[in-house]
């Protein structure tokens, strides 16, 4: 199956070592795999809780805090694994060679004639309760007051990686360079505020896998997605409180 190339005409390239992308696959899977966040399943034991169950872990209808209020619906069975949507964040975010602001993990899951590969794109979940700002001692991370993205603030950071054992999602490195913690922030210095309308990854993919829009908005796709009821949506981690801004679905 032939995919269109990815036009990156615009994004940035300078600086942007890379490894290639199946050996760099390889790497960040085994890292989340020593943490216990892959084999361990601490991110990937959340099943699906059907919309009425989840309904904590997300905002009344028409009662969202930020405007715009952004948020990504990941249509998890349309991964195809073509790693478009990393690529796109590497060289828009300058993502240095050992670190990732998202990662796809993959898992053997029973089906009708046996097993099948699995694959779920993770990132920053953006959380609305995020226990990373909570910990950050000295105030580095925290939600922006308008978006409601968890933003870092690189000068104030002393690199105590206290956010990175915070965070259940596993989604914040060590930026070595920078001397700081990295994570996914919406692409938002890089696109958002430029007057882009969607993400590195979500304008890359070419599946439509990541639906990326303002969840305060009615007549955005996110909502829609969100607050159908004919299909279960769902979490990751609903347990620890962290209300993600980030959602799942099938289909």
């Amino acid at each position: 199956m032939k995919f269109p190339k990815l036009d990156t005409e615009n994004l940035k390239k300078e600086n942007s070592a890379q490894v290639p992308m199946i050996e760099r696959r390889e790497f960040l899977r085994m890292g989340l795999i020593i943490t216990g966040v892959f084999a361990g399943g601490t991110i990937l034991s959340a099943v699906p809780h059907m919309n009425k169950v989840f309904a904590s872990s997300r905002e009344t209808a028409g009662k969202y805090p930020y405007k715009p209020h952004y948020s990504m619906v990941i249509r998890q069975d349309r991964c195809i694994d073509c790693e478009r949507c990393l690529e796109a964040c590497i060289i828009t975010n300058d993502v240095p060679d050992y670190g990732y602001r998202t990662a796809i993990l993959q898992r053997e899951v029973p089906d009708a004639v046996g097993q099948k590969r699995e694959f779920i794109p993770v990132l920053c979940n953006q959380c609305n309760n995020p226990p990373c700002v909570r910990a950050c001692p000295v105030k580095a991370t925290y939600k922006d007051k308008q978006t409601g993205i968890v933003m870092m603030d690189y000068t104030k950071c002393i690199g105590c990686k206290v956010c990175v054992m915070a965070c259940p999602y596993n989604a914040r490195y060590f930026n070595e360079e920078r001397h700081s913690i990295d994570k996914c922030n919406f692409c938002f210095d890089t696109r958002l505020s430029k007057g882009e309308s969607l993400t590195a990854c979500a304008a890359a993919c070419p599946a439509g896998v990541r639906v990326f829009g303002d969840l305060s908005d009615p007549g955005s796709n996110v909502y829609g997605l969100v607050h159908q009821i004919e299909k279960p949506v769902w979490v990751l981690r609903p347990e620890v409180g962290a209300k993600p801004n980030v959602f799942y679905m099938k289909g």
